[in-house]
């Protein structure tokens, strides 16, 4: 008896939506829940209960409805729902004409490393609609879903038909570029060499990876410290020198040629200066090539570049060179600029114009350098990669400074293990 009052005392809200479904009625479950326990809560005692008809009735249903529910057996009056597919929709919709091929990307970019930098170069690649498809590979998965979710909602205000998402490299399959900017961050006043050993094991397991699904590929570093590890992504590949490229001091000669123009009170685009070797704090500003128009100004002012130079331009160097780390202080990171870069260098890929700029490749035997180390030079970009570079003629003050920042990457270079 107590056992039958339990039951029928503390029945589930499911327990009377089932019951209630039975009798044709439908009325929500949380509104039954409720009166059902108020009745209950102040109901008769047991030998009460169980003389009512009602609740032993109850609880046959009860027992009913419950083998039913273990036999997997519909309630009876239950209407069932079809299945809802998008092919119904999408076959009324549209008509046919031709039996479509499937077709890959002509030109898809991967970018691998979704922080500041491997966005702000995805977004310049989108924005200058440069691919038919982006990838986007890191290994934060939530991070990487939300920035692929939040590109991929502006899809309508964009070009390109593609942008995927994965922690897996299968998603860069058959990419014509692969950027890589994932690697440890540069914090401030970090110099990019002590960056090295922890980008190095980073990029032990990157680089086998994007081989395997894009063995055709051209690799752009972007990681830092960029000339070191675009040697370590050469030598972990096994491509040829010339599909592999670091983005270099493309962005050098960029701000070098911004600070100029600020200098002048002339364009960018009309200020002419090369910075070549690291990218970082050894690069080597070339002032016997720094010009407007074809007009040297080493001609116009000899004593520039030197310490007695009345004009300092030697300060606009040491900008150049503090630009990263200053920004750094100011927001904490660097996005834009080099995002814009890459953007520069993959149209110059992507298009095959056979543009020149200051990326890193390897230079043993140039300008006097012996080692396997990678350094920046005036280099042409096309559809194949890195095809030729430019012989500078360089001072001798300029190719010393050259060859002392390739000796002080192969210092750090050597101690590596691959």
């Amino acid at each position: 008896m107590r056992q039958l009052f339990f039951l029928s005392f503390a029945l589930p809200a499911s327990t009377f939506a089932i019951q209630e479904r039975a009798r044709g009625t439908r009325t929500r479950p949380h509104r039954v829940w409720s009166s059902r326990c108020f009745k209950y809560r102040v109901a008769p005692p047991a030998r009460t209960l169980l003389r009512d008809s009602s609740v032993q009735r109850r609880s046959a249903q009860w027992n009913t409805f419950r083998l039913q529910s273990l036999r997997n057996v519909p309630i009876s009056g239950e209407r069932k729902k079809k299945p809802v597919t998008m092919a119904y929709t999408y076959e009324k919709l549209i008509s046919h004409v031709m039996k479509e091929e499937p077709v890959g990307p002509r030109n898809k970019v991967t970018v691998v490393g979704v922080g500041m930098v491997g966005m702000a170069s995805a977004m310049s690649i989108l924005m200058k609609e440069l691919a038919d498809e982006v990838a986007l590979v890191d290994v934060m998965e939530d991070k990487l879903k939300g920035e692929a979710m939040d590109l991929q909602h502006g899809g309508l205000f964009l070009r390109t038909p593609k942008i995927v998402a994965s922690k897996d490299y299968s998603v860069s399959a058959n990419s014509k570029v692969v950027v890589v900017t994932a690697g440890a961050r540069q914090q401030e006043g970090e110099s990019r060499l002590n960056l090295v050993q922890r980008n190095v094991n980073i990029f032990k397991f990157i680089i086998p990876n994007i081989v395997k699904y894009s063995p055709n590929c051209i690799i752009l570093v972007v990681s830092n410290p960029v000339d070191i590890l675009t040697y370590v992504a050469w030598k972990l590949s096994g491509l040829p020198r010339h599909r592999v490229i670091g983005s270099g001091t493309n962005l050098d000669s960029a701000r070098f040629r911004f600070l100029m123009s600020e200098k002048l009170h002339i364009h960018p685009s009309s200020c002419h200066g090369w910075i070549i070797g690291e990218h970082g704090d050894s690069s080597v500003p070339v002032w016997s090539g720094v010009n407007v128009a074809g007009v040297s100004l080493q001609k116009l002012n000899p004593e520039m570049g030197t310490d007695i130079d009345q004009e300092d331009w030697n300060y606009v160097h040491k900008k150049v060179v503090e630009g990263a780390y200053e920004v750094i202080r100011l927001k904490g990171y660097t996005s834009w600029a080099i995002g814009l870069s890459v953007a520069d260098l993959v149209e110059s890929i992507l298009k095959n114009l056979r543009k020149v700029h200051p990326v890193s490749t390897l230079v043993q035997g140039m300008h006097g350098v012996k080692d396997e180390v990678f350094l920046s030079v005036p280099s042409v970009l096309g559809s194949s990669g890195l095809t030729d570079v430019v012989k500078m003629s360089l001072k001798p003050k300029e190719e010393k400074q050259l060859v002392k920042s390739a000796e002080t990457l192969w210092g750090v270079q050597k101690e590596l293990s691959l």
